[in-house]
């Protein structure tokens, strides 16, 4: 992974060089969810994958893991879910389309195109890569163990969840009973 670029300081008529060893033949992906529900405790669900980078082999996260990664947040919450994807690709698969059709207890709703200030889980991986700014992983069992730990760090804090949710400038408005 190349890392981001931050502001760093160093002494005056020296520049601070970070030095990297080169390139992996993995690759980390990340898929997350932002949970909220009215009353409780919001949630942060998110499954990394690593990704060989061998000919042939798929480089991102398949239709089928978006659909565990429902299932594992459908069990978590213990309830109907509705989800708010983004226009990528994979989102629009005819598979998953099948999948969210065939379940009642799973509700989507698409976010117009190019609107990523509406996605609360943007405002997580912005998250993400302030916490790992300027960092020269050694291997990529380093970049696992930082990424996964800065995971739970926001997972652990639902005041940064419910953060993220803000900085979209929408809100969870529960049904009002008749």
């Amino acid at each position: 992974m190349t890392p981001p670029r931050a502001h760093t300081w160093g002494r005056r008529g020296h520049t601070p060089v970070i030095r990297g060893r080169g390139r992996s033949r993995r690759r980390t992906s990340v898929a997350a969810l932002c949970c909220y529900k009215p009353g409780e405790k919001s949630r942060l669900t998110h499954r990394p994958r690593n990704h060989l980078l061998l000919k042939g082999a798929r480089k991102s996260f398949s239709w089928q893991d978006y659909r565990d990664l429902l299932v594992r947040a459908h069990i978590q919450l213990g309830g109907p879910i509705v989800v708010i994807w983004d226009n990528l690709n994979t989102h629009l698969a005819a598979g998953l389309k099948r999948y969210e059709a065939e379940h009642d207890w799973l509700t989507t709703i698409r976010l117009p195109a190019y609107a990523p200030d509406l996605n609360p889980v943007e405002a997580v991986w912005s998250l993400m890569r302030r916490a790992m700014a300027n960092t020269a992983f050694n291997t990529p069992d380093d970049l696992d163990h930082t990424l996964r730990r800065e995971l739970r760090r926001v997972q652990l804090r639902a005041h940064l969840i419910d953060g993220c949710l803000a900085a979209t400038g929408l809100a969870i408005n529960p049904p009002t009973p008749l």
